[in-house]
């Protein structure tokens, strides 16, 4: 277990790495002997330092919510990261490549609950009790954090925010019983060609099944889902990197679209 100072100087790298625009060295090629309470607490310190800085949260993303993802990383549970104000935009946007370093987009559902998700033991009944609304998304990804063997661990992606750098979200809510979530499907064009097409259903079974671990994951440290926050559920496609120029577009078809351009 790394001590707190160490903890907060890590967390202290990240928030200039990401200010910067410039990747820093890997947690775990600093500290070989980080373990995943001491990432989790790199994050958690991470978003404070974004807090004092004048950010406030706005939510959380899930990771890793297919089995493929899950097996390529040595893990058999998903990741979670935090959403900041500052990250989160609407459909239409434009985005300066400036903000990046390694862009990428996955598409989502996000979701906002009206009752707090309190854990531990939540079903994914309970998560679809508590959703006020569903929104189509696309999570904003980057990467401020390079290996010296090009090998990231876990704890790296944990430390980086799961890799989250926000969201935009569609203007588009439906309610969790206007359609079977698990069969809401999307396709997604760059610059008007198609690049990838999916369906909800590859997130865990089940696009909210992620707000049920989440709420049972973070009772572990005391804390729970929030309601009135966004929360990604995770993509049900694979990541599209982006180039300066790009439109990202997603449409869902009766469930509205959302999209962006890289400025």
């Amino acid at each position: 277990m790394l001590d707190k100072r160490t903890v907060e100087n890590l967390a202290a790298d990240l928030f200039r790495a990401e200010r910067a625009g410039v990747a820093m060295t890997a947690a775990s090629a600093l500290q070989p002997e980080l373990d995943m309470d001491d990432a989790y607490a790199v994050q958690a310190a991470l978003t404070a330092l974004k807090i004092a800085s004048g950010d406030t949260a706005a939510g959380y993303k899930i990771g890793l919510t297919s089995q493929p993802l899950q097996i390529a990383r040595g893990t058999n549970e998903p990741i979670y990261g935090r959403i900041m104000s500052s990250g989160v935009h609407s459909s239409g946007c434009d985005l300066p490549m400036a903000s990046f370093i390694q862009p990428r987009i996955e598409v989502e559902l996000a979701f906002v609950l009206k009752t707090p998700l309190v854990g531990p033991g939540r079903t994914l009944l309970d998560a679809v009790r508590a959703v006020e609304y569903v929104l189509p998304a696309l999570e904003l990804v980057d990467t401020r954090v390079t290996a010296p063997d090009g090998a990231l661990r876990l704890e790296d992606f944990v430390c980086d925010n799961s890799f989250g750098a926000g969201a935009v979200i569609g203007s588009c809510p439906f309610t969790p019983d206007k359609a079977d979530l698990r069969w809401v499907s999307a396709i997604c064009l760059r610059n008007g060609v198609i690049e990838d097409s999916g369906v909800a259903a590859s997130v865990l079974n089940h696009p909210a099944a992620g707000l049920a671990w989440l709420a049972n994951r973070l009772a572990l440290d005391g804390e729970s889902v929030p309601a009135g926050q966004v929360i990604l559920g995770g993509t049900f496609m694979a990541p599209l990197a982006v180039r300066k120029g790009d439109t990202i577009h997603a449409d869902y078809g009766p469930f509205g679209s959302v999209s962006c351009y890289f400025a």
